[in-house]
């Protein structure tokens, strides 16, 4: 969740450092801090809020330096004060740390015994004042860092500095990422590669248990032994200018207008448009041979996991279980050998998603990792990784990358259902067709935009929202009422439609608005005749329809935004994008922080 970033080298650190925290925003944060070496002395500049605090603290008392880390906090252990704020230390070292520190308490309690006086009510401080208490036995820095660290218990990137070495940073990693930039006579560390884009190209993405000396020259990496490992230097792929807003009002805006763009290029990587056929990587299994999948994830990647589900069972005729990752290790369900385990993260660092994989992992379960990071922690522990070419997603609520994972899974159904005999070439070519068509029909959306903005007109007034939906739809009915509650703050929930009448149908007056997802597919009838049921109450009904079923449901409807008639296999993805939109247009109504809503984090990695 937190954001890193730090350099060594020539220039002054604080602009640099203070940039990078400014990329790494949509992670999500509520504080921040910055630590350079000043004459050798660690000064520290911290504020509480958004980064706008932290420049206005640093216009006021400068902080110069060519050595210096930041860091965005999200605040585990410890309210989001200026006091509880990153950077912490000393007189003789200042770091700044991602992830939870386990055994804090017991560390602390040792450290209290020993002198040592803690400042703050945060688990991280208890790095810093390990580290000092090494160097204060006369330990160098490199010997400090590395005995404090394997002490350590938990999930942690962690990047430090010290007073008297000028040019040295120290950064250790274990189950949350670190990447380390490779400069001219100037290195930098960063939280992820998105950090670093307009400082350099050249990335090394360190692994668990790493730990990296930096100077102005180069990196040094070793184990928490001190052994030497090697880390491969690559070049990313990510620009300088790759996170603007071109223009529109928020970044959510922006990556909404970015689906139809998304989807195509994510059907690019992985369809022969001239055979009408599916390419997957090459697969170190046979997707015949699978007796079973298990489907697991977080959030918005869980729902599209829900729809993976229905199209995996309906299309291949694959048995699918599906669980939240942070259930489902917990839950200890009994899985066949040789099983498909479906992992679905944005980040690729998704914490409970990552425990989950590493527990399929020792069940002998095949994992294929749907990922937008392609460099993650996820990603060199999957047996194979289905790309979704989204790009950077700066909001925090999920919009693009939603629809790309659903891409990739449509492509992998149809990849499965050929090589399990449920699909014919004919069939198949059909199905890539819808798909193919999908980033033209996805661009027709945009015109149904002022028909939407009527309808959030309704919603912003209210308190409690209903989504509903039936087959695939009520999956995209979760994601509506999961981005409306995410933005605007307004209550939310989604329900199978044929399940309102068993409980949420004393809900209905004309106070609760009622959204619904109802393409003209086989299940049509069945819930138009539950919106029917909620009419008769009083129920103020939204619906998403298509031309096919905008007659039948403008009978009912007291709004209605009408889209493109597409193949049933792909409406999952086109509706998916009016019911985010229409969250946006309420939460712009609301004057809500749209980009980074209260509370929440990006990139989820503490469990």
């Amino acid at each position: 969740m937190c954001g890193i970033c730090g350099v060594v080298g020539r220039r002054h650190a604080t602009p640099i450092v203070f940039e990078g925290l400014r990329r790494l925003e949509y992670r999500g944060y509520d504080s921040a801090g910055i630590a350079t070496l000043v004459d050798g002395r660690v000064e520290r500049r911290r504020a509480a809020g958004k980064l706008d605090n932290l420049a206005a603290l640093l216009k006021k008392s400068p902080l110069p330096g060519t050595t210096g880390i930041g860091h965005t906090r999200w605040a585990t252990h410890g309210a989001p004060t200026a006091c509880n704020a990153h950077p912490h230390g000393t007189e003789r070292v200042a770091i700044v740390h991602n992830g939870i520190i386990e055994n804090f308490e017991t560390l602390r309690r040792e450290l209290e015994a020993a002198g040592q006086v803690f400042e703050t009510e945060t688990d991280s401080e208890t790095i810093a004042l390990l580290v000092d208490y090494h160097l204060q036995q006369g330990l160098e820095p490199k010997e400090a860092a590395l005995r404090a660290l394997r002490r350590l218990e938990g999930a942690y990137a962690v990047a430090m500095i010290f007073a008297g070495h000028e040019g040295l940073m120290i950064g250790a990693c274990h189950s949350a990422p670190l990447a380390v930039g490779f400069g001219d006579d100037e290195m930098f560390l960063g939280s992820d590669s998105l950090a670093l884009a307009p400082l350099t190209r050249r990335i090394a993405y360190m692994e668990d248990g790493d730990c990296v000396v930096i100077t102005p020259k180069g990196a040094e990496f070793m184990n928490f032994d001190g052994a030497p490992v090697e880390r491969t230097i690559q070049l990313t792929a990510l620009a300088a200018g790759s996170i603007g807003k071109d223009g529109y009002r928020h970044y959510m805006e922006k990556e909404l207008h970015e689906h139809p763009l998304v989807i195509g290029q994510t059907l690019q990587r992985m369809v022969d448009p001239a055979s009408r056929r599916v390419i997957l990587p090459e697969l170190p299994f046979d997707l015949a041979e699978v007796p079973r999948a298990v489907i697991t994830a977080c959030g918005s990647a869980f729902f599209a996991g829900m729809i993976g589900r229905y199209w995996l069972e309906e299309i291949a005729r694959l048995p699918v279980d599906i669980d939240v990752a942070s259930e489902m290790r917990y839950r200890n369900p009994p899985l066949t050998k040789g099983s498909l385990g479906l992992l679905i993260s944005q980040s690729g660092e998704t914490a409970d998603t990552l425990a989950a994989l590493r527990s399929l992992r020792e069940k002998a379960i095949h994992i294929v990792s749907v990922l937008n990071v392609e460099h993650s922690t996820m990603a060199r522990e999957s047996d194979v990784v289905l790309g979704t070419v989204a790009g950077p997603e700066i909001s925090v609520a999920s919009t693009k990358a939603f629809t790309a994972q659903l891409t990739v899974l449509a492509c992998l159904t149809i990849a499965t259902a050929r090589a399990r005999g449920k699909l014919d070439t004919l069939a198949e070519e059909h199905l890539v067709s819808a798909l193919l068509d999908l980033p033209s029909r996805a661009a027709e959306v945009f015109n149904q935009t002022d028909a939407i903005r009527a309808m959030a007109q309704v919603v912003v007034e209210a308190r409690d929202v209903l989504y509903l939906g039936r087959g695939s739809m009520f999956p995209v009915a979760m994601e509506g009422a999961l981005k409306l509650k995410e933005i605007s703050y307004i209550h939310a929930e989604a329900y199978a439609a044929g399940e309102m009448k068993h409980g949420p149908i004393s809900l209905i007056d004309r106070t609760v608005p009622i959204v619904a997802t109802v393409p003209s597919n086989a299940l049509f009838e069945k819930t138009l005749s539950n919106l029917q049921e909620a009419k008769a109450r009083g129920g103020r009904l939204l619906v998403f329809t298509d031309t096919k079923g905008a007659e039948r449901v403008s009978a009912i409807a007291e709004q209605m935004v009408v889209l493109p008639h597409v193949h049933d296999f792909v409406a999952p993805i086109l509706q998916t994008i009016p019911v985010q939109m229409l969250a946006y247009e309420v939460a712009v109504l609301k004057g809500t922080d749209v980009d980074q809503p209260r509370n929440l984090a990006k990139s989820v990695t503490v469990e």
